[in-house]
């Protein structure tokens, strides 16, 4: 067992370029990952890693022996799912990424019920708007709005219709917008990119049909999407976020909606993971179930079939 943990330390070296990273996504002390993989050279008699106060490389032994030694973890991983699909009990650590409001109002309130089917396995969320890089920060799978990465695997998972929205104490005060040209009058909250600085443009549908992407000079901006769904609850202006986000309050009259007819196609939202965790049972128990449970939570159809399997 020793040895076969050593060599998933060794894979996850070259992948994450720390030994701090790969520790921590085997859950265990960076000293000991570090005394493992030395110990697993001086078992080979090679050196499969140059180590330096600033950055760990890979040699030219280490390069041939990782592709060798990811190849039979992931038939490992394939034996694995094998026998957990028939026995429904997938076990170990997952980890998961997506944005704040997927976390909070569609993928944690159907936990309960995956931590019922799946017990043993432990789930680690990691809720942030950056995108993250998957093999080289340990984390398993996303859930995303892009499908832009060749090198990971992506499954589409459903379609999110957009709403422009406010407080009825806010149009009470400022009057409801009956076309385009009354926005420029009305105070609109963006969202900026935690990343580049700048606000994402308002998207609207004109008369023609095409989607027109209008850059605004906001009120107010803010760069995680909870606040953003907070700023129109509290009446600080119109908002354009996803309709999943302010449902609630669409229903109950807390928010009234606005220009619906002018809202731009749905956004579409996609599970992906790296190729190493395709035949990975977790992976698979986590996409089969996201695929029924997200759609359903967000009051939409859950995706067709796109052309990309889950395993291949």
């Amino acid at each position: 067992m020793e040895r076969l943990l050593a060599m998933q330390l060794f894979v996850r070296v070259v992948e994450t370029g720390t030994f701090a990273r790969a520790a921590a996504s085997l859950r265990i002390p960076t000293s000991s990952a570090t005394k493992l993989v030395q110990a697993l050279e001086g078992t080979l008699g090679v050196q499969l890693l140059e180590r330096t106060t600033r950055r760990v490389s890979v040699t030219a032994e280490g390069a041939a022996y990782y592709e060798h030694v990811r190849r039979m973890l992931e038939e490992l991983d394939d034996v694995e799912a094998q026998l957990g699909h028939r026995t429904q009990s997938p076990k170990g650590l997952l980890r998961v990424d997506t944005g704040g409001s997927v976390a909070a109002q569609l993928l944690i309130p159907g936990l309960v019920a995956f931590r019922a089917r799946y017990p043993l396995i432990h789930l680690q969320i990691g809720v942030t708007d950056r995108t993250v890089d998957l093999p080289s920060e340990g984390v398993d799978c996303a859930i995303r709005s892009t499908a832009d990465d060749p090198l990971l695997i992506t499954r589409k998972v459903a379609e999110l219709p957009w709403t422009l929205c406010a407080a009825p104490s806010y149009l009470a005060e400022r009057g409801h917008p009956a076309g385009v040209e009354d926005l420029s009058r009305h105070d609109l909250v963006g969202y900026f990119s935690a990343r580049s600085g700048r606000p994402a443009p308002l998207s609207l549908r004109t008369a023609a049909g095409h989607v027109e992407r209008l850059d605004w000079t906001y009120a107010l901006e803010v760069n995680e999407s909870n606040a953003h769904a907070a700023a129109a609850r509290h009446g600080l202006g119109i908002v354009q976020t996803l309709r999943f986000q302010v449902a609630d309050e669409l229903a109950d009259g807390r928010l009234v909606e606005i220009l619906p007819a002018l809202q731009p196609p749905p956004l579409p939202v996609y599970l992906v993971y790296p190729p190493s965790r395709r035949n990975n049972a977790r992976v698979r128990a986590f996409v089969e179930w996201i695929l029924d449970d997200l759609p359903r939570r967000a009051g939409v159809e859950r995706a067709s079939v796109d052309g990309l399997p889950i395993l291949r």
